[in-house]
């Protein structure tokens, strides 16, 4: 038996569990999948902006980076490397929706020398953020399961839940790995499939939208070394370094079901005109291209908290694709809210 079952095994899992065993609960995670990591966590392209999100989220990342600065986690070098992040509007774009995103405000000559892959002329204002950084995602997952197992965390694979009763103060699950596991709490850390999970344990869904997220790799005309993580001022598309490739997505957000989605085709072409007019990357086709899902609750902000009716039910779900740049706050908070709120 153990104090607490964790349902998922992606960032919000690994994090959560990892803040339980720290705090001397026998934790044992569950993850549907044969590997970790396999949907959202392992399809990120994750960068830390600190006013990226709305106001809950920008204050979880803040409160993230002295950890992800000097991490107290076993990881094999630096979580963050600086790469600043340049927002760019075009003529289009005003200067209103240049002042409601935290940076400094520069001219599109400034924006040209920044990142001079964009076409001259077409800056017209733009916002800098010279304290966002890449985020190395693998490096900090594996680092939160290797303190779980090293606090004596349990991690299973291929453990779908199949089945759960509460019996005497304890979840009785049964998974698709055949084992039965028993806790008093559950920690439904499910993404995409969170309500799906809370259904099984007698929850009412709390009304997760998975969303589709599309990401490409497209060769360019000129070199993409040095170049700052550039993004529509309108929230259109964004690009960035990926060796010799340019890394693109068009920040797609289409409500999809829980599961393996694909990229999006259409958006894919929309995007390489809209950065083709932006800029002079001349991208014409797509060496590589694949879709994550970014789970949204209801508000927009992250859910943390027990069920409120049934026991022993704690939601850690919501993450809405921040999910690995607030990590460490946020799991901290979660954590100690359960065992504040624990059942003896």
């Amino acid at each position: 038996m153990y104090d607490v079952l964790v349902v998922g095994g992606g960032i919000a899992g690994a994090s959560i569990g990892h803040e339980l065993a720290a705090r001397g609960r026998a934790v044992c995670v569950l993850e549907a999948e044969n590997e970790l990591a396999k949907h959202t966590t392992g399809r990120s392209a994750a960068t830390w902006i600190g006013g990226y999100g709305p106001p809950e989220v920008r204050r979880l990342t803040l409160a993230s980076r002295p950890f992800l600065d000097d991490p107290s986690l076993d990881v094999a070098g630096p979580l963050l490397t600086p790469q600043p992040c340049l927002y760019v509007g075009g003529p289009d774009s005003s200067a209103a929706a240049a002042a409601a995103i935290p940076g400094a405000v520069i001219d599109g000559a400034e924006a040209e020398r920044l990142n001079p892959a964009l076409r001259p002329g077409w800056t017209q204002v733009a916002v800098l953020d010279d304290t966002a950084c890449e985020i190395d995602v693998a490096g900090l997952h594996q680092g939160y399961l290797r303190a779980l197992r090293a606090a004596g965390g349990i991690v299973r694979t291929g453990a779908r839940v199949t089945a759960a009763v509460r019996e005497a103060g304890l979840w009785r699950i049964s998974t698709s790995a055949g084992e039965d596991v028993a806790a008093p709490v559950v920690v439904v850390a499910a993404g995409a499939w969170g309500d799906e999970v809370g259904r099984l344990l007698g929850a009412a869904p709390i009304g997760l939208e998975p969303r589709l997220r599309s990401m490409f790799g497209s060769p360019t005309a000129v070199p993409m070394a040095g170049m700052p993580f550039t993004c529509d001022l309108d929230g259109g598309w964004y690009f960035q370094a990926e060796g010799e490739l340019a890394l693109c997505s068009p920040e797609d957000a289409s409500p999809h079901p829980p599961g393996d989605p694909k990229p999006d085709e259409l958006e894919i072409a929309r995007t390489i005109e809209a950065i083709n007019e932006a800029t002079v990357l001349g991208l014409r086709s797509v060496r590589t291209a694949w879709a994550g899902l970014r789970t949204f609750a209801p508000g927009g902000e992250p859910v943390a908290r027990y069920d409120d009716d049934v026991d022993g039910v704690f939601w850690f779900v919501g993450q809405a694709g921040y999910g690995i740049q607030m990590a460490p706050a946020l799991a901290v908070e979660a954590a100690e809210r359960l065992v504040a709120g624990q059942p003896a």
